[in-house]
């Protein structure tokens, strides 16, 4: 890996707010995924994700969601079972105008209802948007 690639890689993550070490579950997985994301990630973290048949407690969660793919709030509570204490959930969404595009109020309706709610956003792919979602009850 390249120095530039590297830097990439650790850009990503840090984007997120993970570090080489962390442990993060990904769900909502299928073809449509930007490949070139999840391998920066990977790199950054020094590891490979957690798949959502994992049970580790996790520092974070990466949630691919889509219109159509059922029931936002179910998968956001669904998201919270590995997740540890202080942990993030990044909730990656389709860009507007591509296939599955879910509007931001879709987002900032379910949240509070799964007991999250929206701290930020991160530019992490072309094709997708990454909403950070924390606990209502972290303090």
């Amino acid at each position: 890996m390249s120095e530039a690639e590297a830097a990439t890689a650790v850009d990503v993550a840090g984007k997120l707010g993970f570090k080489e070490g962390d442990l993060v579950q990904e769900l909502g997985y299928d073809d449509d995924v930007d490949f070139d994301f999840r391998e920066d990630l990977e790199e950054g973290l020094g590891s490979e994700l957690l798949t959502e048949d994992d049970q580790d407690v996790v520092d974070g969660v990466i949630l691919w969601w889509r219109a159509g793919d059922g029931d936002l709030v179910d998968d956001l509570v669904d998201s919270l079972t590995s997740l540890g204490e202080g942990g993030v959930v990044w909730l990656l969404t389709p860009k507007s105008g591509r296939p599955g595009y879910v509007a931001p109020a879709d987002v900032q309706e379910a949240a509070p209802t799964a007991g999250l709610h929206s701290t930020s956003s991160a530019g992490v792919s072309k094709e997708w948007s990454a909403t950070r979602l924390v606990s209502r009850r972290k303090q």
